[in-house]
């Protein structure tokens, strides 16, 4: 007798049954994308997370074509899948999303995601920001923030834990001049949605940077997910921006500037900050850039 086909019960494109944490970030912005790109959209998929909580062995929660390469690879595979489908005609009529995370963006595909921007490819590159390589053990990323404890920055007698500044990913879009780019968050999922929407009607390459909260490696309780996202940008320390041709055209406002350790505190990966005046000290400094950039971009409402 033939095995009935099983049928998904969810009209999600990512279907649950996969492996991520209770209350991961990355989860809840794939499903979004995902689902505001709809059924006709390819994905090509960096090692990280969003690769190996997705698509164990024999099964995966995707329900459209998923393809993972190497750690450094989506850009370029992406780029060749546009390639094929312009041959074949099918080139307007399928949306192609090139996924990783900041550790596959920030650092090790950066040369082929610029290769890929340069060419001008009609290409969406998501950058699901955790802010570290959560996937194998919380290690530092050059998108890690100052002074968070990571397995390879650990705070201690000589150290505040990270002592870089995060990359300007953003900065280095802009200035291969691409149609779009944009920042958004978990913490606010109709503005990601809008984003996602409003990325694929443009032709060319484009960069959507999502910043999504990790509960282990950021040691927040999987119920704050939303709210330390929100707080991120409450506080000033996560600019939520958008960029056409180049020039700002959006921005994510707060009425009241939240203080930047009511988003350091649920954390335990700055929990080191809040014990002496040293830590005090480092929260300031984070507090004066968490202030630069609600300057830089004017994001209090006066």
């Amino acid at each position: 007798m033939p095995t009935k086909k099983y049928k998904a019960p969810l009209s999600h494109l990512l279907n649950p049954g996969h492996s991520a944490c209770a209350g991961c970030g990355m989860i809840i912005a794939a499903r979004l994308l995902l689902d505001t790109a709809g059924p006709n959209t390819i994905v090509t998929n960096a090692t990280g997370c969003s690769e190996v909580t997705t698509t164990q062995y024999p099964m995966t929660s995707f329900k459209v074509p998923w393809i993972h390469s190497l750690f450094e690879n989506p850009a370029c595979l992406a780029s060749g899948i546009l390639a094929a489908l312009k041959v074949k005609g099918l080139a307007d009529k399928t949306n192609i999303i090139a996924i990783g995370g900041d550790g596959a963006t920030f650092d090790i595909g950066l040369a082929h995601i610029s290769g890929m921007w340069e060419r001008g490819d009609n290409v969406l590159y998501v950058c699901y920001d955790n802010e570290a390589y959560q996937n194998t053990g919380y290690q530092y990323s050059s998108a890690t923030p100052l002074d968070a404890n990571t397995s390879t920055t650990p705070p201690g007698k000589y150290s505040e834990g990270n002592d870089q500044k995060k990359k300007d990913m953003v900065g280095i879009a802009l200035a291969h001049g691409l149609p779009y780019i944009a920042t958004a968050t978990t913490g606010y999922p109709l503005d990601l949605i809008a984003k996602v929407k409003k990325a694929l009607a443009i032709k060319g390459p484009k960069y959507l940077q999502i910043y999504t909260p990790c509960v282990p490696g950021w040691g927040i309780e999987p119920k704050d997910t939303i709210t330390v996202a929100q707080l991120a940008v409450q506080s000033g320390f996560y600019p939520i921006v958008e960029y056409l041709n180049g020039g700002l055209s959006g921005k994510t406002k707060t009425t009241k500037k939240v203080p930047v350790e009511n988003f350091l505190k649920l954390q335990k990966r700055f929990k080191h900050l809040f014990k002496d005046e040293r830590g005090k000290a480092e929260i300031a400094k984070i507090q004066k850039i968490a202030d630069k950039n609600i300057e830089k971009f004017g994001l209090l409402n006066s």
